[in-house]
């Protein structure tokens, strides 16, 4: 019998970022969902438990902070570790990221290693 693999919810408005993400997560023996936006993946984790967020800031709709406050408010979420892709480098947003509940961020472009690396220190290793 397999293992079950650690499932990760990718959320980015760029088709692209959904991409490398799903395959190099795939890739590094995880199963990941995506979605587009802050509201598509609400409706998904209102469904599905993940054992880790990845989640891009700037996005239409429903931004990566308030994707976050919005995940914490469930209990399934409450101590989910969730990851903020982002190209923001400055102080304050790191600070706003940490308040929100964000376990941590990784700026863009992402080096596919680092993400595999972190994401596996946050959840163990893939499957």
């Amino acid at each position: 019998m397999q293992a079950l693999r650690n499932t990760i919810l990718a959320v980015d408005d760029s088709a692209s970022m959904r991409q490398i993400l799903a395959a190099t997560l795939d890739e590094a023996g995880y199963a990941v969902t995506t979605a587009r936006d802050g509201q598509e993946a609400l409706a998904l984790a209102s469904n599905a438990t993940f054992d880790l967020v990845l989640t891009d800031q700037h996005m239409p709709g429903m931004d990566g902070l308030s994707l976050i406050r919005a995940l914490r408010e469930l209990d399934t979420f409450a101590q989910t570790p969730i990851l903020v892709l982002t190209t923001e480098v400055d102080g304050a947003y790191k600070t706003a990221a940490r308040e929100a509940g964000a376990s941590g961020w990784l700026i863009k472009p992402v080096d596919p290693e680092a993400l595999v690396d972190v994401v596996g220190s946050l959840v163990g290793e893939g499957a």
